[in-house]
């Protein structure tokens, strides 16, 4: 690549993390081809996901880390569709 393509590749890969990272509430739930799509050798894996048992814990888990990671951080109030921050 030439330098001019590798900045806008890098550029490119800036834009998708960023858009990935400066998600919040329910989104960081989700399926995320898009992002994972910015990298080379184009494949469509289906996911492969646990029993709703597990997957909930799992969720769990991540919600409580968050809460000893980020004591301070902003939590939204409402359910899904009408999220509100706090």
């Amino acid at each position: 690549m030439s330098r001019e393509q590798l900045i806008e590749e890098v550029m490119r890969l800036r834009a998708g993390i960023r858009e990935h990272r400066d998600a919040s509430g329910h989104d960081l739930c989700w399926h995320h081809p898009r992002l994972w799509g910015l990298l080379p050798g184009k494949t469509d894996p289906l996911p492969v996901v646990p029993p709703w048992p597990e997957f909930l814990a799992g969720c769990l888990k991540y919600r409580k880390s968050l809460d000893e990671q980020l004591p301070g951080r902003v939590e939204s109030v409402g359910d899904y569709e009408g999220e509100k921050s706090r």
